[in-house]
């Protein structure tokens, strides 16, 4: 994909991940022998071995799955198409990472840092995300569906056509972020912040927005069908009247509903 195609972020103009140092090579002794020496860092809490440090490495396709990586190193490595299924990735740092069609699946990354992060057409279903770093990623196509990314910071992301059915975005900072086209059905967004999202043509069937913050945000031909949006602030009748609601949509209290002609 030429760079002029990739799906921009809406506040890509804030962030400058362009910048890459050249990429390593490493062979496959080098790379066994560095996440040896990090499992031992693990298995002596620190006193022996070396924490890896896998930076602007180029790993794309490498076999991770069910590793114990917690807190390693990988900010602007290229990952496409690496397995990380079931791997342990607690604060690993992933800056700016190039991970297109990794996966993650069942991963735990709770509070990894993956700001700036390529994560387009990557798996991460059931993946722990909790308290991740996670601004101005670019997530178009990602498979997020019942990952938990409670109190996760995707502030400026970039979801176009994600699917985040049943994930667990309680209390995560969603400012800025785009969901154009996006399946967020049964989704958990109690007290998500979504100032300025843009949600247009998203399918939030089913999810349960109490007390979300949704001051401009954009929601366009987006589906609240029986969703939930009683205690949701800066809500106004014009944005539910851009959207699509049911009978089992559930306003903020004292508000009238609606109709839906379209």
């Amino acid at each position: 994909m030429a760079d002029s195609d990739r799906p921009r972020s809406p506040f890509a103009g804030m962030a400058d991940f362009s910048t890459r140092p050249p990429v390593r090579v490493l062979s496959p002794d080098q790379i066994e022998q560095m996440l040896g020496e990090h499992q031992l860092y693990l298995e002596t809490e620190y006193h022996e071995g070396h924490r890896a440090n896998f930076a602007s490495a180029d790993l794309s396709g490498q076999d991770f799955s069910g590793l114990n990586l917690r807190g390693i190193k990988m900010d602007r490595a290229v990952l496409r198409g690496a397995d990380f299924r079931g791997a342990r990735l607690q604060r690993a740092t992933l800056v700016g990472v190039i991970s297109e069609e990794a996966r993650f699946d069942s991963a735990d990354l709770s509070g990894a840092r993956l700001s700036g992060a390529n994560l387009i057409s990557a798996s991460l279903e059931g993946a722990c995300l909790a308290k991740a770093d996670m601004e101005f990623a670019l997530m178009a196509k990602v498979l997020l569906r019942g990952a938990c990314l409670r109190e996760a910071d995707l502030s400026g992301a970039q979801l176009d056509g994600a699917l985040l059915a049943r994930a667990d975005l309680q209390k995560a900072n969603l400012r800025g972020a785009g969901f154009r086209n996006a399946r967020l059905d049964e989704a958990d967004l109690r007290d998500a912040r979504l100032g300025g999202a843009f949600l247009v043509g998203a399918s939030l069937r089913g999810a349960d927005l109490r007390g979300a913050y949704l001051r401009l945000a954009k929601l366009d031909d987006a589906d609240l069908s029986d969703a939930n949006l009683s205690d949701a602030e800066g809500l106004t009748q014009a944005q539910l009247a851009s959207a699509h609601h049911n009978s089992g949509t559930k306003l903020p209290e004292g508000w009238t509903r609606v109709e839906d002609a379209r």
